[in-house]
């Protein structure tokens, strides 16, 4: 079996609009599409014997052991790998459960398809379940025990951590939406100007001086002494001398800790003797320059959670030990605990495994102990120093006895320290009880404090933690969200784009928008290309500047990684033609339909699709939308808009040379269509089309309808704010459009406007398209030869996987059907056919050129018109 490609799903996709985290992989099955699993000998047998646990997998039978059923009765290769896949990422601790297999379009290759929690390890997943399928075809050893247990590693590596994945999932279930900003903590709850960021448990709106001043235990301790919280009696050292002097000072026992540790790491506790204080300074000093050396107060250890200046969880820890049984060594005792269902590798439980390091080593060996020694029955042995979940301890909630008094220092330490969030360290006898009686004192104030002991305590009550701090960051009446206009289709969808994104600045915002042609803030390019994808709109989301997005959103994104939004408040779908099929397992219109679909099927309950009223595919989208519906149509006796009308439907129609909006039966006329320059006087039919969803969308948001034919009549088709798009250039003899039209769709539209065109003879320069499929290409050589008197071939930039005399030959096929005698010239280059083209052109002429690389096109005919002028005047 060969993998052809692995594709990862972020975001709403062909696949499924709710599960947004897929592998798709393109698997060619070669020999084994003719080995279904009952042509395999014990294949089944093998299967159960590795993976006992499929027996839950239902499969389409629907009962326990359904998939089994299927490997029995016979089914491919590619829906045994789907399964796999799914297994062996359950078993490394990533429950997931969706997947499906269907064909691709060619014999023997599939679509592959299975939900994943983190994607590298999905990717792995995907390729080591082919691997597994070909063990278990062909009856060899295979060490499943190495995939499942390097999958946990990646899933360690790359998940978020517990703290931050808890405020990331309490944010989705209020709606919000969220994008991490690199590969580790540091995530974006929001979009654009409302955006907020998280780093563990740090937040954009929390002091970076509180946290400054929280990680110097020197300073932390100077402003908690001089606003009388109780603290260790301690001193800062930084040598052997010093260390000398403090232990003279403050007196046995003793903690040692590094003035800027975290999770426990270099501290050392209940130091008895020189020896020991040694010991302890030189592994603090592993961990910073200048350490703590403080009295070792006795009592238990406790963690104040505060988020947004209020108490709102305690917990009492407890270190990682052992209770001896006077029969089992130490080793032994820890091996039992690890059984614990509750432990897991890293944070994939509630509790971590204990692990011998170097820590329990030293405590052993002051206690003259191994791990091989056996402890008397119910001595309790203490295995760490410190009291973190991360080392194997264990937490019990004590929120709700926590004494008020202690509950007031604890909120106003954080207001001392000036942290929002915080973990306050707090060593006492009894929580329920003020320290000012207990003695206890204030160990430590740690800014991005874990959750987990509150999240998931081992004992008590489970604390939401995560929804203060959703609460801090919107309060009532802030909002996460900006507005989201998200437009697709086959034709049409850059202008439309446009020219929304020039309408809403006119109302004010400010708004990033993406196109084919670029990535734009504020009228501003800040990436030039096709920016028509995920990477693209999540490029404009993270933006801080604006306050509305405008997205095209093309087919090639979505194939490749889905929506890079989960939802949106308008979309429009253009039109839908027969364009860029036979990629990726699209083969027909209606599979294309179904992928532009996946726009509209986003869009939130109180908002609209705006779908194409003429297009059957497109007007059919509205039966799997759970939105409003807007429709639009050049003809407004459309039988569709009638019903639509009638029922008191929203649409935007062109009637009697007019824009239109019609609320039920009431019609709102816009702009006279002549008056829009970008339907060229109203001889642009396909223009006009485009401007009837953009208006539908101005009155939708709100905007005044004064307001939107000021839009419409201020936006100028020119190379700057339209390129590529009905680009006319009048130079003194000729005239020179240039034009984006890359499908027959495109093509026939463009070649009506052409009719109204004044210009004899008509020239077109045209490619063929390597993506496209042999009848695409001849199609538009045919109209190419129905449109213009004279053709020139140019080479295209990309030729994605033709080659030129392939293209050539196509284009000159579809040609020859219909003008046997139509002269044709051929070029190697795009600038060497505009050139041609305009140095040999005829007096009175129209030179169309279709280009693919617009801006390189534009600034060859513009030089040519500078050279034009400079050579007049």
């Amino acid at each position: 079996m060969r993998i052809r490609e692995i594709r990862a799903m972020r975001g709403p996709n062909y696949w499924s609009i709710r599960r947004h985290k897929l592998i798709v992989m393109t698997l060619d099955l070669e020999e084994y599409e003719q080995k279904p699993t009952n042509k395999i000998d014990g294949f089944l047998e093998r299967l159960k014997t590795m993976f006992p646990g499929m027996m839950e997998h239902r499969c389409s039978v629907g009962t326990a052991g359904g998939f089994f059923q299927r490997v029995e009765e016979g089914t491919w290769m590619g829906h045994v790998i789907e399964h796999i896949a799914l297994e062996i990422q359950s078993l490394a601790g990533m429950e997931v459960g969706f997947g499906r297999t269907r064909g691709f379009g060619e014999e023997g290759v599939y679509s592959v398809v299975f939900s994943y929690l983190e994607e590298k390890a999905g990717r792995y997943a995907a390729k080591a379940a082919v691997r597994i399928a070909e063990a278990l075809s062909e009856a060899k050893e295979y060490d499943l025990e190495e995939d499942i247990q390097e999958m946990r590693e990646i899933r360690e590596r790359e998940r978020l951590g517990p703290s931050t994945g808890s405020i990331i999932e309490e944010a989705v279930s209020r709606g919000m939406p969220w994008l991490r900003l690199n590969r580790y903590s540091l995530c974006q709850i929001g979009y654009g100007v409302n955006q907020k960021r998280i780093q563990a448990t740090v937040s954009s709106d929390t002091s970076s001086i509180g946290v400054e001043v929280a990680c110097d235990k020197e300073d932390t301790k100077h402003l908690l002494e001089q606003a009388n919280i109780p603290v260790p009696k301690g001193e800062i050292v930084r040598s052997e001398r010093g260390l000398k002097d403090a232990v003279d000072y403050i007196g046995y026992p003793l903690v040692i800790k590094p003035i800027n540790g975290n999770h426990g790491r270099g501290i050392t506790i209940n130091i008895q003797n020189w020896e020991e204080a040694t010991e302890a300074l030189a592994a603090a000093k592993k961990i910073s320059r200048s350490v703590i050396v403080e009295k070792y107060i006795i009592g238990d250890d406790y963690r104040l959670l505060v988020i947004d200046y209020k108490l709102i969880a305690a917990a009492k820890r407890t270190p990682a030990h052992v209770v001896g049984d006077g029969k089992s060594s130490i080793q032994e005792l820890i091996d039992e605990i690890n059984k614990d269902p509750r432990r897991g590798y890293g944070h994939e439980k509630v509790l971590t495994m204990i692990k011998v390091n170097d820590m329990t080593e030293n405590i052993l060996q002051s206690e003259g102990l191994t791990t091989e020694s056996i402890l008397e029955e119910g001595r309790i042995l203490n295995l760490k120093d410190t009291a973190n979940l991360s080392t194997g301890g264990t937490a019990t909630d004590v929120t709700d006895i926590v004494h008020p008094e202690n509950i007031f220092m604890a909120e106003r330490i954080a207001r001392v320290i000036g942290l929002n969030i915080c973990g306050i360290d707090l060593m006492t006898t009894d929580i329920s009880k003020p320290v000012s009686e207990t003695g206890g004192t204030v160990l430590e104030v740690n800014a991005g404090p874990g959750f987990r002991m509150h999240l998931a305590p081992t004992e008590g009550l489970p604390r939401n933690v995560a929804a203060p701090v959703i609460d801090m960051l919107y309060p009532p009446g802030s909002t996460a969200r900006i507005p989201i206009v998200a437009i697709t289709g086959t034709n049409g969808k850059t202008t439309t784009t446009r020219l929304i994104a020039h309408m809403v600045k006119m109302m004010g915002h400010k708004v990033g928008y993406t196109t084919s042609d670029g990535i734009y803030i504020q009228n501003h390019m800040l990436d030039r290309g096709d920016c028509t994808g995920p990477v693209s709109a999540e490029f404009v989301l993270k933006d801080p500047t604006i306050d509305f997005a405008v997205l095209e959103t093309a087919r090639g994104g979505l194939l490749r990684a889905g929506l890079g939004f989960h939802h949106c408040d308008i979309a429009i779908v253009t039109n839908i033609a027969p364009d860029h099929l036979g990629i990726r397992g699209i083969n027909t219109v209606e599979q294309m339909a179904r992928l532009k679909g996946v726009v509209p099927e986003t869009v939130l309950p109180d908002g609209y699709a705006i779908l194409n009223a003429d297009d059957d595919l497109v007007y059919d989208m509205r039966k799997n939308v759970n939105c409003n519906v807007a429709l639009f149509s050049m003809d407004e006796n459309n039988p569709r808009i009638q019903k639509h009308m009638a029922n008191n439907g929203l649409s935007a129609i062109y009637e009697n040379g007019f824009i239109t909006i019609c609320k039920g039966t009431w019609k709102m006329r816009v702009v006279k269509t002549a008056h829009v320059p970008l339907t060229f006087g109203g001889k642009a039919r396909f223009m006009i089309q485009n401007v009837l969803p953009a208006t539908l969308t101005g009155y939708i948001r709100g905007f005044d309808l004064r307001d939107i034919k000021v839009a419409l009549e201020s936006f100028i088709p020119s190379a700057s704010q339209t390129p590529g798009r009905l680009n006319l250039f009048k130079f003194k003899d000729f005239d020179v459009l240039l034009d984006y039209a890359h499908n027959a769709a495109g093509m026939e539209a463009l070649g009506k406007f052409i009719e109204n065109l004044d210009g004899k003879p008509k020239v077109g320069i045209i490619a063929g398209i390597g993506d496209r499929r042999d009848e695409d290409n001849m199609g538009m050589g045919k109209m190419a030869a129905e449109m213009f008197d004279e053709i020139i071939i140019r080479q295209d930039k990309h030729l994605r996987g033709q080659t030129e005399e392939q293209l050539i030959a196509l284009l000159m096929e579809g040609i020859k059907q219909h003008d046997q005698d139509i002269p044709v010239k051929i070029c190697k280059s795009e600038k060497e056919a505009i050139t041609f083209a305009i140095e040999n052109a005829k007096p009175g002429s129209l030179i169309t050129m279709c280009s693919d690389v617009v801006p390189d096109a534009l600034k060859l005919v513009q030089d040519f018109k500078e050279k034009e002028a400079q050579e007049l005047y």
